[in-house]
């Protein structure tokens, strides 16, 4: 089962990342989190690894239509997005959101999952799209 969505890009990590920010932003997801796995691996673990960002972002209003249906579902909001060195390029990742009907078995979550689907895929292909 894939539960990925994926996109590979040209351009800087860094240069990356800033695209990746603004293409959540304008699908309406903010960034509330941030996880640097990399330092995070080097400090704790004095293990060495290639550029590795976790972004938590949110949509607010479809975060809420999800919890009103079932409190649980936090465990599984697509919130979030990694970003990561992958030999020359760079990899944008999000959870396919697909995944909250299928782990949940609540059919009514479909049209928030839907939803969420769709604003992610807009923002990745305006990442592929972007030369950073």
């Amino acid at each position: 089962m894939t539960y990925d969505r994926t996109v590979s890009v040209e351009g800087t990590f860094e240069e990356t990342v800033q695209v990746v920010r603004r293409a959540l932003a304008d699908q309406g997801f903010g960034v509330l989190t941030e996880i640097d796995v990399q330092a995070t691996l080097k400090t704790k673990l004095g293990h060495d690894m290639e550029p590795y960002l976790i972004l938590g972002a949110c949509n607010p209003s479809l975060a809420h239509r999800a919890l009103e249906m079932d409190r649980t579902i936090g465990l599984l909001l697509p919130c979030n997005i990694v970003v990561r060195k992958d030999g020359d390029g760079v990899l944008v990742q999000a959870i396919d959101p697909a995944t909250m009907v299928t782990l949940t078995g609540i059919e009514d979550m479909g049209p928030v999952a839907d939803e969420v689907a769709l604003r992610l895929d807009a923002a990745l292909a305006s990442v592929a799209a972007s030369r950073p």
